[in-house]
């Protein structure tokens, strides 16, 4: 199954991206479920919504309260505010849909993460830069990391962005004109060294997906076949006949 353009038209206008993502990062999701991860270990797909509810002061009804007596419910506890807070910085939550692998032994515990971008994550340096750091967050914990992007729409690199952020010189970045990629990490300590083993591939429309690795741990590692999940999503959203 080929790469198809999913961000201009025919297919921009039939189907939407939001959707497809979603059933992409499912499969992947279940293609690790069913066939490779061992026991002890899962794989869920997790949104990372952009946007917060805010809430200043929160209120809780009372489980069991009769709701027809007209009272005020009540937390049981008292309830404290801290003083107005000196300084209010913007902040950022970089928007994403991810597939986590857990390691379920005493309870579960992240061990590989696999980031499908978004165009948000590459509209502005702002939302670059937060999904570098998040990437990088990562490695720092010692977890497992591939990132996949087919946004045609917007040209960033963001494992440029990671490499710059991690300072590492430009012998580590892609080359400019590779625009749709894929990139598997795997962060190892080796005598007594920190390392970060790098798998890159550059993507196109119109040809197909590879197979990649995610390490769930030094010496434990699982393939990510990007083209048999990518075409399991096509034919569930009838991309294909």
């Amino acid at each position: 199954m080929p790469l198809l353009d999913h961000f201009h038209p025919p297919l921009s206008t039939q189907r939407h991206w939001e959707s497809f993502h979603t059933t992409w990062a499912g499969a992947i999701a279940d293609a690790l479920n069913e066939q490779w991860l061992p026991e002890g270990y899962f794989a869920e797909e997790q949104l990372q919504p952009s946007a917060r509810v805010e809430v200043d002061v929160a209120t809780f009804e009372e489980e069991g309260r009769d709701r027809s007596s007209g009272g005020v419910a009540v937390a049981g506890r008292k309830t404290w505010m801290p003083a107005a807070p000196t300084w209010t910085m913007p902040g950022l939550v970089p928007e994403g849909l991810e597939v986590f692998v857990f390691s379920g032994e005493g309870g579960p515990t992240l061990v590989g993460a696999i980031e499908l971008i978004s165009p948000a994550n590459k509209d502005r340096a702002a939302t670059r830069r937060a999904f570098a750091a998040k990437c990088a967050s990562y490695l720092h914990q010692g977890i497992g990391l591939l990132i996949v992007d087919v946004v045609t729409s917007r040209s960033a690199n963001l494992h440029n962005e990671v490499v710059e952020l991690l300072d590492q010189p430009a012998d580590y970045r892609q080359p400019p004109a590779a625009a749709l990629y894929a990139v598997a990490y795997r962060p190892l300590r080796r005598h007594d060294e920190d390392w970060i083993e790098v798998w890159p591939v550059e993507l196109g429309v119109g040809r197909a997906l590879p197979e990649l690795p995610l390490w769930l741990g030094p010496d434990l590692v699982v393939p990510v076949n990007l083209e048999s999940t990518y075409g399991d999503a096509c034919q569930r959203r009838r991309l294909v006949p």
